[in-house]
């Protein structure tokens, strides 16, 4: 795709400084622009490289007065950063903005869909599938029986969306996801074999909900897994059946949520986390990296190591930790001495 500074100026409501009709097809850092890019300067600490920048457009603060002479065009908005952050959503928006079925493709004749869908090569549509307005439904997806999803929805290739799941709107799952797969639920019999559990339950997504690749959500035996709106989930995340994540909470990659686990509104969960099952997570808490939990958590905690402790109090207990050698001999010394007397 193709933009002018002028369409450009126009979408950001910036003031133009330069050729109105220089094209650009690409975005770059400003240290790395080429003939043909469009970058952004925000951080002073970049400035030295606007003098440089091959970039044919740049995006700077109005406040910017340039002391040398430049190479680029600018457009003057009164936040480069957001206005450089507005021109990726549109960039995406318009990237993403494909319409049509392509061949071949399965759509069970009582699969219905709204306005705008595009519907890619190799896809499935299983029964009953309700589809809302501007779903972009990429190659290779797989979409079980009785699936509905809202308006505006994104599922890249090869994502597999399970039956009875409910997605609402403006969601994306992303490539290799699969959301909807049995829950892990086996019980033993005498003999020690392990027998299947029917899982019978579904998975809810609600507005605004992001997956990432590979990602999986597990279906609840009865009921429902529920991610509330607003959740973002990494890539290669473990959501375990029954688990409900409350409301604009994110969770990085690599982190697993046992069964059952209520996970509270605006938490901050770090990667490679471990959450057990049926525990409780209250509501703005914040899990460093790696930390493993085991117990129900109240509001505003942070926490972090395995088992989890407060944030400060690992840190101060961390001082001790690399130094137990040291503290091993002093007391192996002090035992001697003592024995010496």
């Amino acid at each position: 795709m193709i933009f002018t500074a002028g369409q450009i100026a126009g979408i950001l409501e910036g003031e133009l400084e330069g050729n109105p009709d220089i094209p650009v097809h690409k975005l770059a850092k400003i240290e790395e622009g080429e003939q043909g890019s469009l970058t952004f300067l925000a951080n002073p600490k970049y400035t030295s490289h606007i003098y440089t920048t091959k970039a044919s457009i740049t995006i700077v603060n109005k406040d910017f007065v340039p002391d040398q002479n430049l190479a680029t065009t600018l457009i003057k908005v009164d936040d480069a950063y957001k206005s450089f952050s507005k021109l990726l959503e549109y960039y995406n928006q318009v990237k993403n903005n494909k319409m049509g079925i392509e061949n071949p493709v399965f759509m069970s004749d009582s699969a219905a869909y709204g306005k705008g869908l595009y519907l890619g090569a190799f896809s499935y549509l299983g029964n009953n599938v309700r589809l809302g307005d501007d779903v972009k439904i990429y190659p290779n997806v797989y979409i079980g029986d009785n699936v509905t999803m809202g308006n505006n929805v994104i599922v890249f290739a090869g994502a597999k969306i399970y039956s009875e799941t409910v997605i609402g709107n403006n969601c994306v799952v992303h490539s290799g996801a699969v959301v909807g797969a049995d829950g892990f639920g086996f019980a033993p019999n005498d003999e020690g074999v392990f027998s299947k559990i029917p899982q019978t339950g579904n998975v809810i997504l609600e507005d605004n909900v992001d997956v990432g690749a590979g990602t999986t959500i597990d279906r609840a035996t009865l009921g429902s897994t529920v991610l509330r709106q607003g959740v973002k989930l990494d890539n290669q995340i473990q959501i375990a059946h029954n688990v409900e994540i409350g409301e604009h909470t994110v969770i990085a990659a690599q982190t697993g949520v046992a069964g059952s686990t209520k996970i509270g509104k605006n938490c901050m969960i770090g990667g490679q986390v471990g959450i057990v099952g049926h525990i409780t997570i209250g509501d703005r808490v914040k899990i460093q990296a790696q930390s493993g939990i085991g117990r129900n958590v109240k509001d505003d905690e942070v926490l972090q190591g395995s088992p989890a402790l407060n944030y400060g109090d690992y840190n101060k207990s961390y001082v001790h930790f690399k130094n137990l050698t040291k503290i091993e001999n002093r007391i192996n010394e002090l035992e001697k001495k003592m024995d010496s007397e």
